[in-house]
């Protein structure tokens, strides 16, 4: 909803602003479903691995043996640990709980970032926070899940409100609250222990620089009622919003490696 103010003769009392509606652009989450998809896969190829391999003693699951974020593994240079272990889950809670915030925090988000930029918030969220864990975690740090590209959408979530905030009044007062209370009370669980929190804050962090340069930014066009909205974010932006992630976080790696 926006405010329509009109600009009534001097010798009129002036009329009252009035708030109209415009249609957001409509776009699939097509880019969601398939990362939920993809990752419950993994997951049963993950079961499938311990049933195959178990043991009496050891559960072998080599999906995560070979992905999950290990430090030590990380220096001896397996740099694909940073992301692999976005789709790797230790049970069906984990996952469940991770999907879920995916499903109903992604499906709105892509549909205002757009099918490109909304993977581009996911693995870098992903990326950030993984990297983060890494440098704070210590030398036998390890960690797997989704939970750090999710932190990285709450946050995209809170950016993309406040920005925008005027178009979206008092639904984006609301937005916000809610987000930056999910992001408190998860925080505070986060410090039980086996929970990765700096995983989380590396997320949060990821995912709020990337949308504060490269999230849509909407502006009213047109005269009503035929409202339209545009995005005035352009491309050197968004390639701005992901060079920066890329570079601070990976000047962290780097850090942590050496």
């Amino acid at each position: 909803m926006i405010e329509n103010p009109a600009s009534p003769p001097t010798d009129e009392p002036a009329s009252q602003p009035q708030t109209v509606g415009v249609r957001l652009p409509f776009i699939s989450p097509t880019v969601t479903y398939v990362i939920l998809g993809f990752t419950v896969f993994v997951y049963i190829l993950q079961m499938l691995s311990v049933a195959i391999f178990g043991y009496a003693v050891y559960q072998i699951d080599w999906l995560e043996v070979y992905g999950a974020r290990f430090n030590e593994a990380i220096r001896m240079g397996e740099l694909w640990r940073f992301i692999t272990p976005v789709f790797l889950h230790g049970s069906l809670p984990h996952i469940f709980f991770n999907m879920y915030a995916l499903l109903s925090i992604g499906s709105f988000l892509e549909r205002h970032f757009g099918h490109g930029r909304f993977a581009l918030l996911y693995f870098l969220g992903a990326f950030a926070g993984n990297v983060f864990s890494f440098l704070l975690t210590g030398e036998n740090g390890y960690s797997v899940g989704a939970s750090t590209a999710v932190f990285g959408l709450i946050a995209a979530e809170v950016i993309f409100f406040y920005q925008n905030r005027k178009l979206f009044g008092g639904q984006a007062r609301r937005a916000i609250s809610n987000a930056v209370f999910i992001i408190a009370v998860n925080l505070f669980i986060g410090l039980t222990p086996g929970i990765d929190n700096w995983g989380h804050v590396g997320g949060l962090l990821g995912g709020a620089i990337f949308t504060w340069f490269a999230g849509p930014f909407w502006m009213v066009t047109g005269m009503a009622p035929d409202l339209r909205l545009q995005d005035q974010r352009e491309m050197r932006e968004i390639i701005l919003g992901a060079s920066a992630v890329c570079l601070i976080f990976g000047a962290l790696g780097i850090w942590g490696m050496f």
